[in-house]
């Protein structure tokens, strides 16, 4: 089981996992009943139904793909809750249709201190985009793209 003493590791956790695509170690960083929201407004609740969502794409579309994730901020709630923030850039590989690109999603994750350590209990990905197009778009991109 993976172990995350702080919850500013979440994020690095969260990348390890995708990148070696170690669904067990992916499925480890939640709880039991945790909810995960992907980029697209797939929601989903429980870590069987988390693992069914990406154990198929990461046989498949992301079988070559990479996250690089950065915390932005973090929020403790309590002693046990925190709210965290993190830019995650995906690069995905010549196993996706699009063929190798990059895409930046922003997540929100709630995460709880068990005694094993931080869990995600809740997690939503968004999709940064041009709200002017709808095309997707990379965090330094100029800010006139961005409004």
């Amino acid at each position: 089981m993976t172990n995350v003493s702080q919850p500013e590791d979440i994020p690095e956790a969260f990348q390890t996992a995708w990148n070696v695509h170690d669904m067990q170690a992916f499925g480890n960083l939640f709880t039991e009943d945790a909810t995960f929201v992907n980029r697209f407004g797939h929601y989903v609740r429980g870590i069987n139904e988390i693992l069914a969502l990406h154990t198929p794409i990461h046989e498949t579309i992301y079988q070559d793909s990479m996250l690089s994730n950065q915390l932005i901020d973090i929020d403790h709630i309590s002693d046990d809750v925190a709210i965290i923030h993190f830019w995650s850039r995906l690069s995905a590989g010549e196993a996706h249709p699009s063929g190798p690109h990059e895409l930046d999603t922003l997540i929100l994750a709630v995460l709880k201190k068990y005694h094993a350590g931080w869990r995600i209990r809740a997690l939503e990905n968004v999709t940064l985009t041009n709200p002017r197009t709808g095309e997707t778009i990379l965090r330094d991109t100029p800010s006139e793209n961005r409004h």
